[in-house]
């Protein structure tokens, strides 16, 4: 049987909203032919089925062949295309924009320039408005194409206008793209490594960031310039671990759409990113009461109309916020108060198939891994490490590295010593391989060598020992990604002082609120 992933009619179909479903079979009587209704039932058909299976389809559409099928299938995917065009076109100002563009285009093919002109000078409006462009370029293009063609009494005046605004815009154009480029560049860098792992490492992120700045990136204005500028900064600063740095980036991010508001609407997208990205930069730091504000601003976000207003919006947002959410107890120590979220997270998920990348599932993986680590599910803990351990090692290397360590501890609090000893080994031997053994790492795997031949009565002073020589390198900035992806710190303190890890990380968090 085909997967729903491989068919892409069949996703889109199952992607819509009742809303849009009704649009499309009132677009189709508008422009119905006899051919047009194999179409609806051929909607109807695939609407109906949980999982695309040509054979059950073909037995259903029994006056179709097998040959047919697929020009069947790409004249519904046009017209559905057509008709969420026409249903969202009001929603989008890029969907505008093309708008105005086509009708001058048809216009001007008729050679009636003066109208086709009028059409150019508002989208031209809407697009300085808005700071698009990409697409002025092209009104511009066919101004200047008019402008050879039908000669008026200002076409002096109108030419030179029309070269300030070129140069202008291919100027900004130009300046955007590099920006757009570095900013994807460190991302890119950022979901195959992770963070920075060593000097050697860090050297080359700052050799990609150089190289690739523009060298008037810090006098750059206008929206867009700001946005991917101030991205590549978040990005630069989060792979090096400069948390202060990082919150200082995405803060000026999301200030920048508060600032330009109109600006939310037309990417809306970039403003729910900034948002994560500030209430993760919250959590790095540990600003308890800062985390929060954000959370609570961001899930009124949620319930607006421009959030509201397409899926991919609406996905983006539950996923940032049950991540911060989730980060929220992971921080306070409330374990098993956000295992509560996992029903709802997994069952969301689920629906929303395609919609939700691979690293994305690995990282909620590995954050309801340690869910349940800290409150003592060890079991359950193991079989969530397992879904990252069993994907291919190509994306995250360092979170692939983390998932075997804390895979190994878990092992290890449940007694599976024989197991341990077996896993130490290779999981050493594949952090050494990807580069991922730091100071605390390494100090870890000799702890756990040593339990293996010590009695109980003298694991406590191996503990201790342990604890003050990983407790110095908290703030060393190349050890504390350890202690991002596990309160290594907190595990130790819970051993030494015969607590649960939630109770330690609780009453650290408790002890914060004081101060």
């Amino acid at each position: 049987m085909a997967n729903r992933n491989t068919d892409i009619l069949f996703q889109l179909i199952h992607s819509l909203e009742k809303a849009e479903k009704r649009n499309f079979k009132l677009y189709i009587k508008r422009n119905s032919s006899r051919d047009d209704l194999k179409i609806v039932r051929l909607f109807d058909a695939l609407d109906k089925m949980d999982d695309y299976d040509e054979a059950i389809l073909l037995k259903k559409l029994k006056d179709v062949e097998k040959p047919q099928l697929a020009n069947l299938k790409t004249h519904l995917y046009k017209e559905l295309l057509a008709s969420l065009r026409d249903l969202k076109s009001s929603e989008s100002i890029e969907l505008q924009l093309n708008e105005q563009l086509d009708y001058a285009r048809i216009l001007y093919n008729k050679g009636l320039f003066q109208q086709s002109l009028r059409f150019l000078e508002k989208a031209k409006e809407i697009g300085f408005t808005y700071g698009k462009y990409n697409f002025l370029s092209q009104v511009i293009s066919l101004e200047k194409k008019i402008e050879t063609l039908f000669i008026t009494r200002s076409m002096r005046e109108r030419s030179e206008k029309l070269a300030e605004e070129a140069i202008e815009v291919s100027g900004h154009i130009y300046r955007v793209f590099l920006l757009s480029n570095l900013a994807v560049k460190l991302y890119s860098f950022y979901i195959e490594n992770g963070h920075a792992r060593n000097r050697a490492e860090e050297k080359e992120v700052i050799e990609l960031f150089t190289l690739n700045l523009p060298p008037q990136a810090k006098k750059a204005k206008g929206f867009y310039e700001l946005l991917y500028l101030y991205q590549s900064y978040t990005w630069f600063a989060f792979i090096r671990q400069d948390f202060l740095m990082y919150y200082r980036y995405s803060k000026k991010w999301v200030d920048l759409f508060e600032t330009h508001p109109i600006r939310i609407r037309v990417e809306t997208a970039h403003y729910i990113k900034g948002l994560h990205n500030l209430l993760n930069a919250h959590f790095d730091l540990r600003n308890f009461k800062a985390f929060r504000k954000a959370l609570e601003s961001f899930e009124k976000f949620q319930d607006t109309p421009v959030c509201q207003q397409h899926e991919n919006f609406r996905v983006h947002t539950f996923i940032y916020i049950m991540s911060a959410k989730i980060n929220w107890h992971l921080m306070t120590g409330t374990f098993k108060d956000g295992l509560k979220l996992i029903p709802e997270l997994e069952d969301k998920l689920q629906g929303f198939g395609q919609q939700v990348d691979q690293h994305r599932i690995m990282v909620f993986n590995y954050k309801i891994a340690m869910l349940y680590f800290g409150s003592g599910d060890h079991s359950r803990s193991i079989d969530y490490l397992q879904n990252i351990i069993n994907q291919p090692v190509d994306l995250r290397y360092d979170l692939q590295a983390y998932a075997r360590l804390v895979h190994l501890m878990a092992h290890y609090e449940l007694g599976n010593y024989d197991l341990t000893e077996y896993l130490s080994k290779s999981v050493y031997r594949f952090m050494a391989k990807m580069k991922n053994l730091t100071v605390v790492e390494e100090e870890i795997f000799r702890f756990l060598k040593t339990s293996f031949r010590v009695s109980s009565r003298q694991l406590k002073p191996e503990l201790e020992k342990l604890l003050s020589n990983i407790k110095h390198l908290e703030k060393n900035r190349f050890e504390t990604r350890a202690f991002a992806y596990l309160d290594i710190i907190s595990w130790v303190e819970s051993k030494v002082y015969g607590k649960s890890m939630e109770q330690v990380i609780f009453e650290k968090y408790q002890a914060s609120r004081h101060k």
